[in-house]
């Protein structure tokens, strides 16, 4: 998985008037749990950008001033309500032999012949929660859909690893083509030439695009 390195500085005050001085400086009060002790520091906020404003799930090594290097995971982050300025994030550290639990991003690849023949694309789970060592992480789950019918699903079952502990039961559906009213059904070798209506997008029913599916936001 990759990583992203974030330069910041051990902060000696915790104390809400540090905080806000802080943040004012356009600076971003963290902490790391999962050590001795929860160490705290601050670090510019653009350096978070390649972190939290990304689809995909990476670690984060953390270089302080006094030379430390911290490998370790965002946990919780809090948002400004109006700004959506980061006020504060929390991380857990990571140790090489110790598991970790963590959102892995689902990606759609191909096309699906069910929805080109009229069906409608339901992405159900667009992260999945994993249990590995750190370096067993995936950066993404990719599922092929290019063989995927009306009727069709992929589960959870599909998946599974040596590397990592699916944190879902194994019938839990990723993703699945639902037959619409107007849907054709055609066998294999008369597909070619078949042109469907691509399946409307329902955001409410957790519908995802036909073409290239791609990750999406949160569940």
């Amino acid at each position: 998985m990759k990583s992203i390195t974030i330069k910041g500085s051990e902060r000696e005050s915790v104390g809400k008037k540090a905080t806000k001085a802080l943040r004012n400086a356009g600076l971003v009060p963290c902490v790391v749990y999962g050590g001795e002790k929860p160490l705290h520091f601050s670090a510019p906020e653009l350096d978070f950008r390649d972190l939290v404003y990304t689809p995909a799930a990476h670690t984060a090594k953390i270089v302080l001033d006094g030379g430390d290097k911290i490998k370790a995971v965002m946990q919780d982050i809090q948002f400004h309500p109006v700004t959506d300025k980061i006020l504060h994030i929390d991380f857990y550290q990571l140790f090489d032999d110790k598991e970790v639990t963590m959102n892995i991003p689902v990606r759609l690849l191909g096309n699906s012949p069910g929805v080109r023949n009229g069906g409608r694309l339901l992405f159900r789970k667009r992260k999945l929660a994993i249990k590995a060592l750190p370096d067993n992480l995936p950066d993404f789950f990719d599922i092929d859909i290019s063989k995927l019918k009306i009727g069709d699903n992929i589960s959870v079952e599909t998946l599974l690893s040596d590397d990592f502990t699916i944190l879902h039961p194994e019938s839990t559906v990723v993703v699945q083509v639902k037959t619409q009213r107007a849907a054709i059904v055609v066998d294999e070798d008369e597909e070619e030439g078949v042109e469907g209506e691509e399946g409307t997008e329902a955001a409410a029913e957790g519908d995802a695009p036909a073409a290239d599916a791609a990750e999406g936001g949160n569940e």
